[in-house]
């Protein structure tokens, strides 16, 4: 929905009527996750993706009949299906698709929707899906309100409750309740798409590794701070794409500044007089990732330093270091793939490993549909080793 909202909001301000067709289901190797969104106008122009190409062509005939009548409807396409494999979902997956219709008088809480997202407010929007008679109903959720009705007040309040909950894990995905909101019945679905915020990625060393560092960040969606102590090489000239360039000693930020379980940590000062406070003080947050650069020699000075310190074994066990991926990466741009890399195989799961060597899924689920998976590459394992 995050990509198709600048055009949805012209339209619904222009007052042109448009399918907004969600991924609101994912099995086995799907295209794209849960949420993914594509959006058609009553003109017929197109913007967003519900599956990387492979049934959008199907998903924009159902999106035209979901604009001539009105009715919300729900299909799904996977290679099992006869007449999905003919529109070519050729990945192996199956998706769940819901396709409202967005006007003043379906969704007159989407201008608050559109300008939360624009704004990076967090907030998450609940739609009644499925063939129910309330499907197209929806919930527009912040921290302090809730904005809209999918029927009777204990509904709207259970929903309300999981919708924060979800938003503040930064989830998307379906619940299922009773028609009144019981917890013991699943005779209703909502979907829930939650538009927290970026993630922060702290990076922390003015050095040129850091500048490729910044690019790849900002690339992979994060809100990026580089922080040196330095004034002299701590500046938003050396690092125009950082989104705040901090002058401060690092731990000291670092204990000042939010840190949650999103947060990507990378250390690439390689002065221990910074690394071992900043590092004691990341191994107490609740970062997502934590790395830090060096060789070998210098990994194992920096464990015994902060063993010293009285940091955990369970903590240290946290540390990805030497940081990255075993790429054969030699320049910062290649080094910054390599810690970006490391970075997403610790969020969702990845092993590291060549794809053609393996014979599992390549999509990995993601969201609501399934916990956010525990990094599956320790620390010191597959990792690059600077000379």
């Amino acid at each position: 929905m995050r990509e198709v909202i600048e055009q949805c909001d012209s339209w619904f301000r222009q007052g042109e009527p448009f399918a907004l067709a969600t991924v609101v289901r994912t099995w086995q190797s799907s295209p794209r996750p849960a949420g993914a969104a594509m959006a058609v106008s009553a003109t017929g122009e197109v913007v967003g993706s519900v599956s990387g190409g492979c049934v959008e062509g199907a998903v924009y005939e159902l999106a035209r009949q979901v604009l001539d009548t009105g009715e919300p409807a729900t299909e799904t396409y996977g290679v099992q299906d006869d007449s999905a494999f003919a529109v070519g979902l050729t990945c192996g997956g199956t998706i769940e698709v819901f396709v409202e219709l967005i006007d003043p008088r379906t969704f007159p809480e989407f201008p608050r929707l559109a300008s939360a997202i624009k704004a990076r407010e967090p907030v998450s929007t609940a739609t009644v899906v499925g063939c129910d008679a309330r499907a197209g109903r929806h919930l527009v959720v912040n921290g302090r309100s809730a904005l809209g009705s999918l029927g009777p007040e204990r509904l709207n309040a259970a929903v309300s409750v999981q919708a924060r909950g979800f938003l503040k894990s930064g989830r998307t995905g379906a619940i299922r309740l009773g028609r009144d909101g019981e917890s013991r019945n699943e005779d209703l679905t909502v979907f829930v798409a939650s538009f927290a915020p970026p993630p922060r990625m702290l990076v922390f060393g003015a050095i040129d590794f850091a500048g490729a560092m910044v690019r790849i960040g900002k690339f992979l969606g994060y809100d990026v701070t580089l922080c040196d102590a330095r004034p002299v090489f701590a500046t938003s000239s050396r690092f125009p794409e950082a989104d705040e360039v901090i002058v401060a000693w690092p731990h000291e930020y670092l204990s000042s500044t939010p840190v949650d379980a999103r947060t990507a940590i990378c250390v690439l000062t390689h002065d221990p007089k910074f690394d071992i406070p900043l590092l004691r003080t990341a191994l107490r947050t609740e970062a997502a990732y934590i790395g830090a650069m060096g060789s070998r020699r210098t990994h194992e000075d920096r464990m015994a330093r902060l063993r010293e310190l009285g940091t955990s074994e369970t903590d240290l066990r946290r540390l990805s270091s030497p940081i990255g991926l075993d790429l054969g990466a030699c320049t910062p741009e290649e080094t910054a793939v390599s810690i970006a890399a490391e970075i997403i195989a610790c969020t969702w799961g990845g092993t590291g490993q060549r794809l053609s060597s393996l014979s599992a899924p390549i999509h990995r689920r993601r969201g609501g549909d399934s916990p956010v998976p525990r990094p599956a590459v320790p620390a010191g394992h597959l990792m690059r080793s600077e000379p």
